[in-house]
């Protein structure tokens, strides 16, 4: 039973994290701001699946976001390269990938960060 309970974080963080990939990839001008060095600040958005799935896999949380976001690189990947069709390499793509699932564990490190200051701060009272 106590093997089940991070599978809801893994789900979610694996659907979130393909929703946000998609979102990013459909509303370019979101993820882009056109400026002299063409920040990304749309891979911020990934940030937002890390939180979600760290609050519901509250033991493991890290673990269970990354292994939710590495579900979900391949997934992104064939959207981008099949059916999005985005013009750059396979090497451009994958390091993109690699930034949101380190947004994404970013996340869920939070999570677990204001969890322990929180059972820190009951634990004293």
């Amino acid at each position: 039973m106590r093997s089940e309970r991070g599978w809801p974080g893994v789900i979610c963080c694996f659907v979130l994290f393909i929703a946000v990939c998609l979102f990013l990839l459909i509303n370019k001008d979101v993820a882009i701001i056109r400026s002299p060095g063409h920040r990304e600040f749309g891979l911020l958005l990934f940030i937002i699946p890390g939180v979600i799935s760290g609050l519901l896999a509250s033991e493991l949380a890290l673990l269970k976001t990354l292994l939710g976001a590495m579900l979900a690189v391949p997934v992104c990947l064939l959207m981008i390269r099949w059916v999005i069709e985005v013009p750059r390499s396979l090497w451009q793509e994958l390091a993109w990938l690699s930034s949101a699932v380190f947004w994404c564990a970013l996340g869920a490190l939070v999570c677990e960060f204001i969890w322990t200051l929180y059972s820190a701060k009951r634990g004293r009272e």
